[in-house]
């Protein structure tokens, strides 16, 4: 069987205003994530489903994200599947800190990777 490449883009890629969609787990999330992004973790994104396609409903394309890439890879493939335009950010969390670019944390904390 043979599978499309994953569309996947680096973090300098990433426009300031996507749709970044974070599905790592509460506990990473709450260290730090992207300012305005959707957080569906993996281990929920079945029963969240709606919640992703209410996103992309106006065609926006889904920037999957998780901890290194792994996970995001997963879901990306799936996402493409059901038709959606999502890709996957090369690296994760961990490129985009290093890269540094701009994280936020709920509580007003510093924000980190965990």
């Amino acid at each position: 069987m043979n599978f499309a490449p994953l569309p996947s883009v680096d973090v300098a890629s990433v426009p300031a205003d996507a749709l970044v969609l974070d599905v790592r787990e509460d506990d990473e999330w709450a260290a730090g994530h992207v300012e305005g992004a959707l957080h569906v973790p993996m281990s929920q994104f079945v029963a969240r489903f709606g919640e992703v396609t209410e996103a992309v409903a106006d065609g926006r394309r889904a920037y999957v994200m998780c901890r290194v890439g792994g996970r995001s890879a997963q879901v990306t493939q799936y996402l493409v599947g059901q038709g959606i335009d999502a890709v996957n950010v090369d690296g994760g969390m961990l490129a985009w800190d290093g890269a540094g670019r701009p994280m936020v944390t709920d509580d007003g904390s510093p924000a980190y990777v965990l």
